[in-house]
């Protein structure tokens, strides 16, 4: 094994939740009525940052962004994809459920609450756009939280390494296409040239400059790259919250108008993270995988890469989007309900294994 991929299999086996990461719901929640107190109180210093675009890119949030997602592109170990063969069931059911069932899974839950069931109680105006958040948030699976879930539940430290790294090398190429290819059958007209540049800006470049510090930071020792990934780690963290504040400043008014609009987004990103985690470990379960592997299975085939999300949303749909909100949405809940999730699957070892012994 390489020494980047054992470094970064340690990392991922003995590092615990930060305070920020443990928190994050509290984080999110005081950054989003940080927003909104700040957009009523100086409107117009927000309408300027609103205006700071070049090519329908918002600078100051794609900069944001950038702080947010460098630092967990840099924590992945493409070296790692050599160890795929060792756990090729799980590999399996993680690759299909986060690339054959999750995104279109989203597509039907978006359509079912936001335009049949929810439709009465949500701006007629915005139900395209909320749908068009909801899926992109689930086009991508997540890159760095889930490290943590897998610790969390006692998982094969690299099995998560080389399923991330897998799904890293996927997104690049699928993202664009799966998103275009779901919002085309959901009514929703964006750009290709739009949806590309995202993908390059927010996902190509990011990967690039992220493995690029990844190695020179390595080369400097694994204590220098342990502590730059910690601190850059808390950068990435107040990157979020502040694009938050951004974000929240321009869509204050809406929310104050009905604040049960986040309540209704919240329902199905949350039957989707159930019902794709609970796919993922019984698949698991059903082959006779390992508990150890299926529960980084179940984590990585519910969670979604928020932050590309939220990018995307903003480039595609703009600052003030019900998409843009759709995926801030998740980053609201993302991390109680991957919580629940992990706290199912580890008090479910027994059973599991139970039954992954009459499987085998």
């Amino acid at each position: 094994m390489s020494v980047q991929c054992e470094v970064t299999a340690a990392r991922a086996a003995g590092a615990p939740m930060s305070v920020f990461e443990r928190y994050l719901t509290l984080w999110v929640a005081l950054s989003i009525l940080a927003g909104i107190g700040l957009g009523r109180l100086a409107p117009g210093t927000f309408a300027k940052l609103a205006a700071l675009e070049l090519a329908q890119v918002n600078l100051p949030v794609a900069l944001l962004i950038w702080v947010m997602i460098i630092p967990m592109l840099a924590k992945v170990d493409f070296s790692a994809l050599h160890r795929l063969r060792q756990h090729v069931r799980g590999i399996g059911v993680t690759l299909v459920v986060n690339w054959l069932v999750k995104p279109f899974s989203m597509a039907f839950f978006a359509w079912l609450f936001i335009r049949v069931l929810f439709a009465p109680w949500l701006p007629a105006g915005q139900l395209d756009s909320y749908v068009a958040g909801l899926i992109l948030l689930a086009a991508a699976p997540c890159t760095a939280m889930v490290f943590v879930w897998s610790r969390l539940t006692g998982g094969d430290a690299l099995f998560t390494l080389s399923q991330v790294a897998l799904n890293d090398t996927i997104m690049v190429f699928a993202f664009a296409p799966i998103v275009g290819l779901l919002l085309g059958l959901s009514a929703i007209t964006v750009p290709w040239s739009t949806l590309v540049i995202s993908v390059v800006i927010y996902l190509l470049v990011p990967v690039a400059i992220g493995q690029v510090l990844r190695r020179v930071l390595l080369a400097r020792g694994a204590g220098t790259f342990e502590a730059a990934m910690h601190a850059l780690g808390r950068a990435s963290m107040v990157a979020l919250l502040a694009t938050l504040v951004l974000l929240f400043a321009f869509q204050g008014p809406q929310i104050l108008a009905q604040p049960l609009v986040i309540v209704l987004l919240a329902v199905p990103i949350l039957v989707q993270v159930v019902f794709n985690a609970g796919l993922a470990y019984l698949a698991n379960r059903a082959l006779g995988e390992s508990h150890a592997v299926a529960c980084p299975s179940a984590l990585i085939g519910a969670s979604n890469f928020f932050e590309l999300a939220v990018a995307a949303a903003i480039s595609l749909f703009g600052l003030q989007s019900g998409a843009a909100l759709a995926t801030v949405v998740g980053v609201l809940i993302e991390v109680p309900i991957m919580l629940v999730v992990v706290r199912v699957v580890s008090a479910s070892q027994a059973w599991y294994e139970a039954g992954s012994r009459r499987s085998a």
